[in-house]
């Protein structure tokens, strides 16, 4: 048994078996995308459309409606604000998506767990890839935004990959995991949809992680968006650099989630056809 485990939670083998279904992982997501706006008249341009529309209704409240409680008095200041909020629920929704969705994928996909031949763990990634495209939809508007404010376009924007991959990793282990529990212990649906909400308001969206005090900012540090949020925004917005090693450490910690998810799905799995 022991080493069963081993091999579950080995990177090397994970990535091979991942890598061996992702024809089947592509042809499932885009299904996944295209499928949410099925039957509608706009189809999938609502994934340009719906951010785009929240990115207005933001300018406008933090550059009209909240100017004096912000004591903003110059136009490209307000404007400034609502683009840096928007790079915030951003990210924020990426990885919100992902938690909200995976608690209930194997109840969604019911007909695919009782296929006796058919790769479970690639279902957990199907919201990760769509959250991924809607999330580089929601910065293509964001540089169109840019652009209509006359903001100046930084070459630092190309480094935004840099600075999402080590998200990445940690959005596939938060699936695994979550999807896994989720099966058995119905109540993390709900619980999943309180921790969002929860973490929109302890990450750094509404406000710069440097307001807070020596103590706070430190506790921030845990928090799985704050170095994401920040170093997106030093990127896209302030034309800086991103932190390597900030961003290096972030990885070895999401890597190591995703591997202990996957080993935690792959040893769950046994039990979902009972359940469902």
């Amino acid at each position: 048994m022991r080493n069963i485990v081993m091999c579950k939670i080995n990177p090397v083998s994970m990535l091979k078996n991942l890598a061996r279904h992702r024809n089947i992982l592509y042809t499932m997501a885009w299904r996944d995308i295209f499928g949410r706006y099925r039957s509608s008249l706009l189809g999938v341009f609502w994934s340009f459309i719906t951010p785009l529309l929240m990115l207005g209704v933001y300018t406008f409240v933090f550059t009209v409606v909240f100017k004096a409680r912000w004591h903003i008095d110059n136009g490209q200041d307000q404007s400034t604000f609502a683009l840096v909020l928007f790079v915030g629920l951003t990210v924020h929704g990426l990885l919100s998506e992902v938690i909200t969705r995976s608690p209930g994928l194997m109840y969604e996909h019911g007909n695919y767990v009782k296929r006796v031949v058919f790769p479970l763990e690639v279902l957990p990634l199907v919201p990760c890839l769509s959250a991924l495209f809607h999330f580089f939809i929601s910065i293509g508007v964001l540089m169109l935004a840019i652009l209509l404010l006359g903001h100046p376009v930084h070459a630092t924007i190309l480094l935004l990959p840099v600075v999402v991959a080590p998200l990445i990793p940690l959005l596939m282990g938060v699936a695994w995991f979550l999807s896994a529990l989720g099966t058995y212990v119905r109540d993390i649906s709900h619980i999943a949809n309180l921790f969002v909400t929860i973490l929109l308001f302890v990450s750094p969206v509404f406000f710069p992680a440097d307001a807070l005090g020596e103590t706070f900012r430190l506790l921030m540090l845990f928090n799985p968006l704050t170095i994401i949020i920040e170093q997106s925004r030093q990127v896209l917005l302030w034309g800086a650099l991103p932190d390597i090693k900030l961003l290096s450490m972030y990885m070895i910690a999401s890597c190591s989630t995703a591997c202990l998810g996957y080993a935690l799905f792959q040893r769950a799995r046994g039990g979902f056809a009972d359940v469902l």
